[in-house]
């Protein structure tokens, strides 16, 4: 691990924890989705591959792209740091698109009641991701120097 300031290492600490419980909720959404439940979302909308075939490709590549990329990406911060750094920041990348289009839609389509619940299910993946990427910017020469 580079020399981080305590603080920076316990923002790092508290990051991965998170990414790993929204990897772990997110993970078990999309299976039911992928096994052809419909799961029924905070706005009133149904995730049903049945009804729209993009949501079995958006949980394929969750299931088998972005979450073990991301639980990787925490595993490897401990092991080979850099590589964890890398696949972390891809994985919060790809929390900001995804999250960011599905709150969009949400918005646009659903006009949801913004509960707490609603909240943890659409924009904290986009708050998750924008914090790391945040994070690793201003640490980037600490974690990435020669």
């Amino acid at each position: 691990m580079p020399d981080l300031s305590t603080f920076s290492k316990l923002v790092l600490y508290i990051l991965m924890a998170l990414i790993a419980l929204f990897d772990v909720v997110v993970l078990y959404w999309q299976i039911m989705v992928l096994r052809g439940g419909s799961m029924k979302n905070p706005d009133g909308s149904v995730d049903d591959w049945h009804e729209q075939k993009m949501l079995y490709g958006i949980a394929f590549a969750d299931i088998f792209v972005a979450c073990p990329v991301s639980l990787a990406g925490v595993i490897l911060v401990f092991i080979s740091y850099r590589w964890g750094f890398y696949l972390l920041a891809l994985s919060c990348f790809w929390y900001v698109w995804g999250n960011t289009m599905t709150t969009a839609t949400s918005l646009r389509f659903q006009k949801p009641k913004i509960t707490p619940v609603w909240f943890i299910s659409y924009p904290l993946g986009i708050l998750i991701g924008l914090v790391y990427i945040i994070w690793t910017l201003a640490n980037f020469d600490t974690i990435f120097a020669p």
